[in-house]
């Protein structure tokens, strides 16, 4: 585990509450976060893909990075992901000036991208980026892939290159990042998109996960950290089968965000179970299998 980094650990990638119509929930948001700051996790994100980001109007992207950072005293990073730089470099501007710990974003997508042009697209950023960025590596959404190489040269180049979070299938390839990382930096966090490779991720040296599943039990990793922390082994080994039986959410109905919003509506009450995403909603049935699931009374 990269314990020089301050971005190590538990990081949750936030939901984004909206009412029946739609809009943002900011009341919602605030008690989201209360509950995950009081769970003692490491770092919120915010507009990660959970958080809808690609269904967020610009104006609604500023509010939230506006109005968000004070719900918390967590470390909090912002997701400024977009197809306009412009509205990249500006949304990380609000963010720097309203005392985010860093901006994360992912590589162009849409059109694909050589390992060239990924270069010159993150040392564009790079140079306008005024604290901590992070990359998003999510090849299955973007078509290309931040590879171990680009990392680290990446990593070597700019200081404030502070960590990558590895959305693949594959804990072979975060691996590879960890190693090629270490061989130029000492403070990197490679940070496993996948919920159950968090403990399979300490293992190999990296710093931690960013995992959907903390919006619903953000204490189940924080015990892991905890276990990690201490040398149990024993609690470690059943976290991790708790982790992988709780990864069913993912397969439940067509859209795991509307998924994981209607567990938090049920299980906590203090949101709705919309998302922008079309046809997600769960039927009678799916809902009656996630309280199984979930201990919803």
């Amino acid at each position: 585990m990269t314990t020089h980094s301050r971005f190590s650990g538990v990081w949750c990638p936030s939901i984004t509450p909206m009412d029946a119509q739609g809009a943002l929930d900011m009341n919602g948001l605030s008690q989201h976060l209360a509950r995950l700051t009081a769970a003692r996790i490491d770092v919120i994100l915010l507009m990660g893909s959970i958080g809808e980001f690609a269904s967020l109007s610009l104006e609604e992207r500023l509010r939230l990075i506006r109005e968000a950072r004070a719900m918390s005293p967590l470390a909090m990073v912002a997701n400024v992901s977009s197809t306009c730089v412009a509205d990249i470099v500006r949304m990380a501007e609000e963010a720097f000036r309203t005392g985010y710990d860093g901006v994360m974003v992912l590589p162009p997508y849409y059109y694909g991208q050589t390992s060239n042009q990924l270069l010159s697209y993150f040392r564009a950023l790079g140079k306008q980026f005024s604290g901590k960025w992070f990359a998003y590596n999510f090849p299955a959404r973007t078509g290309c892939d931040i590879t171990p190489e680009i990392t680290a040269t990446l990593a070597k180049e700019f200081p404030n290159f502070a960590g990558i979070k590895d959305t693949v299938d594959c804990q072979s390839h975060t691996r590879n990042i960890i190693i090629a990382t270490e061989a130029v930096r000492n403070d990197f966090a490679v940070l496993s998109g996948y919920d159950e490779y968090f403990i399979p991720n300490l293992l190999a040296g990296g710093a931690g996960i960013i995992s959907g599943l903390n919006n619903i039990m953000p204490e189940l990793f924080v015990q892991a950290r905890e276990a990690w922390a201490a040398g149990d082994f024993q609690t470690l080994h059943n976290v991790q089968r708790e982790i992988g039986r709780f990864m069913s959410i993912y397969s439940i109905g067509d859209d795991f965000v509307t998924t994981i919003k209607t567990v938090v509506s049920r299980k906590f009450g203090y949101c709705q179970p919309h998302s922008r995403n079309f046809g997600g909603e769960l039927s009678a049935a799916q809902c009656q299998h996630i309280d199984s699931v979930f201990g919803i009374q």
